[in-house]
Formats: structure tokens, C-alpha cells, sequence
């Protein structure tokens, strides 16, 4: 068996292993984050290595069934973790993987760190008849154990402290300004003004909000999901492109006029950044997400009318978008990310040595 101890941490180089049930074929913010973690490990000093979905059987969750469930046990995920020989571990989403890792730490007293990625308790509220704060109590219990818990905004880690969260960390986000940038040549996507949302498309996203609104012009939607039929049936007048990435993605980001990003659950919003560095300014809630994004950059219009915020988004300038999207990079993200674990070790070792 690996021995794994407070003194393993401390090697000045980093063997993290990443405990996560969001990978590949899903396309979010939080298989995109791991993934740039883990291209911009070396320059931090660090390798690492994954437990994900694809390592098990998994069977499609209810009422989503492009997210697989993954079927496995504490000892199924102790038995990867000790042939991996991690020095650090990180689990990332607190899912059945999650959970596995989480138990398989705590019965070998193995230091770990988590991130909060998703609002679990909304989600599932608006699922089923289930109090959020039931689920809070367990997510809370979940993050409590580990030497720290990462989140991506300061509004974010402010509602979760008030929530009973501690150990809270700023992981911030990043964004590739070369392949996303504003572009000579635009995509004929219907009549102008384009106004463009990107998007898992799930209850939980909110969509119906953005298509309902009454704009001028067209109305594009990038993405697929539970609810796509839905709102296609809904809102025939609008244009449903699919699932993009790379760089169909980024011609389309660069051919609207206006993001509109309708959700008032996400805890951050990784398109808001594809889209400034696109030249697109952003119309939405003035919730978590947005508020730490957009601010008081001028690159965006937040309002609890959506329509009006979109409609004075028009007069924005594209330049000042892409300025505020450059300010954010994936390098500073990783290195926030590598920091934040061995600060968290470092503070729990001299915990122990006092």
C-alpha cells in the first residue's frame, strides 16, 4: 500500500491526482478548468493524473442522460489511487467519484482539497421536491473534511461563508485570447442584431428567460441538452446551433452583437470570458458570475430586466470587451490553483508540528 503522509506533500514536486465525475464527452467549465489545469501542471512544478467516469461502468442520470453516473466504490477508487502513488489530492466534484475518494482519504487519513464548481442544492431543487439546504448540509460535510475548498468569485466564496463554509480559497478562471478574439470576417447567423447565449441547455440554465425576451433581430443558441426539444418546440423564431467548440465556436462567439448569459445559478461562466475576448459585451442577472466578471468593467449590462440589459449591451464598445477578457489567463489561473494545494498542505503541517 502507498503510504501517504504530511511529509509526502511537502516534496517540491507535486504527483496530484484529480478525483472528478465531470469529464469528457461533457462539454462545462469544469472539465474545461481541470483540463487547462493539467496542460499548465509542469510549469508549476506539478504532474498529474485523473480519476474520472472513464475508469468505471456508468449508467446515464435521471432526467440528463448526457451526464454518466459512475458505478464504484471507495475500494474501487483506493485501489487506482494507490497504484497512481499521488503526493497531493484533489477532488473536484462531489459526485459518486467524489464521495469514493473523499471516504478512501478520511479511512487512511489522507489530506486532500475540493473545489465548489456547481450549486448542487439548486439543481436539484429544481428537479425535485428536495429542501436546498438538505443538500447544503451535505455538500457542506463533504467540502468540511478536506484542508480547504476553492471557489471561483469573491461573491461566491461571501454566500458560501455565510452558509457555514470554511477553509475557502479564490480559484479564478482564464480564457484562450487566441482562439477567441474578434474576427474581420463575421458568420451570417440571421438578421442583426445577433444576440447569442452558449450554454448546457438544462433547467437549471434558465434559457426560457433569454428566448421569451422581446428583441430585435435574431436569437442564437449554442449548445445541447435535456431541454433543447423544449425550447426548440417554444421558440421556433430561434436559431439552435448545437453543440460548437474550437474554432466554430469561436466564429460564432465573434458574429454576434450581444451574449446574453440568462443563468442565475452558475458560479462563474467561462463562455462570459469566451465572449469578451470575442469582442462581445455581456447582458445579464446581476448574480454571482456576472457581477464578479462584468462589475464595473463597462463590458457588460447587468440588470433583473434582461431585455433592457441587453438592448443598452448594444452600445457597448468591442474593444473594451476584449480588454477585460485579457486580463484573465489560464497560466495565472493554474498557478492560483497549484498555490492554493500546497498552501493548504503547508498550513496543515504546521498545524501538526505545533
Amino acid at each position: 500500500m502507498v503510504k501517504y503522509s504530511l511529509d509526502m506533500a511537502e516534496k517540491n514536486h507535486m504527483r496530484l491526482l484529480i478525483a472528478t465525475d465531470a469529464w469528457h464527452p461533457q462539454i462545462n467549465g469544469v472539465v474545461r478548468s481541470l483540463e487547462k489545469m493539467a496542460l499548465h501542471a509542469a510549469e508549476n512544478g506539478a504532474e498529474t493524473c485523473f480519476i474520472t467516469p472513464q475508469d468505471f461502468a456508468s449508467f446515464p442520470m435521471p432526467t440528463y442522460p448526457e451526464i454518466r453516473l459512475s458505478l464504484t466504490l471507495p475500494r474501487m477508487v483506493g485501489k487506482i489511487m494507490e497504484r497512481m502513488a499521488p503526493t497531493h489530492v484533489h477532488i473536484a466534484t462531489e459526485g459518486p467519484i467524489g464521495f469514493a475518494a473523499r471516504r478512501h482519504c478520511r479511512a487512511r487519513n489522507i489530506p486532500f482539497t475540493t473545489s465548489y464548481h456547481t450549486r448542487f442544492p439548486e439543481y436539484v431543487a429544481a428537479r425535485a421536491p428536495i429542501p436546498e439546504e438538505w443538500t447544503y448540509r451535505l455538500i457542506r460535510r463533504f467540502h468540511g473534511s478536506g484542508l480547504g475548498m476553492m471557489v471561483s468569485t469573491s461573491s461566491l466564496a461571501r454566500e458560501l461563508a455565510g452558509r457555514g463554509f470554511q477553509r475557502i480559497m479564490p480559484w479564478s478562471r482564464g480564457v484562450d485570447t487566441h482562439l477567441f478574439r474578434p474576427r474581420d470576417t463575421r458568420l451570417t447567423l440571421g438578421t442583426g442584431p445577433v444576440f447569442l447565449t452558449v450554454s448546457r441547455l438544462a433547467v437549471e440554465k434558465n434559457i426560457a428567460a433569454f428566448l421569451a425576451l422581446d428583441l430585435p433581430g435574431t436569437k442564437v443558441v449554442v449548445g445541447d441538452g435535456p431541454a433543447r426539444r423544449d425550447l426548440e418546440a417554444r421558440f421556433p423564431d430561434t436559431v439552435f446551433l448545437g453543440a460548437l467548440s474550437g474554432e466554430a465556436l469561436a466564429q460564432v462567439y465573434a458574429s454576434a452583437d450581444v451574449f446574453v448569459f440568462p443563468s442565475l445559478t452558475d458560479t462563474f461562466g467561462i463562455v462570459m470570458l469566451e465572449a469578451l475576448a470575442s469582442g462581445l459585451p455581456i447582458a445579464a442577472y446581476p448574480v454571482t458570475g456576472p457581477s464578479d466578471i462584468v462589475g464595473d468593467t463597462g463590458c457588460g449590462v447587468l440588470d433583473w430586466d434582461l431585455r433592457l440589459a441587453a438592448l443598452a449591451a448594444l452600445s457597448i464598445s468591442r474593444d473594451a470587451c476584449r480588454t477585460a477578457a485579457e486580463g484573465y489567463t489560464w497560466e495565472a489561473s493554474a498557478r492560483q490553483f497549484f498555490g492554493n494545494i500546497r498552501e493548504a498542505h503547508a498550513a496543515a503541517s504546521a498545524a501538526v508540528a505545533a
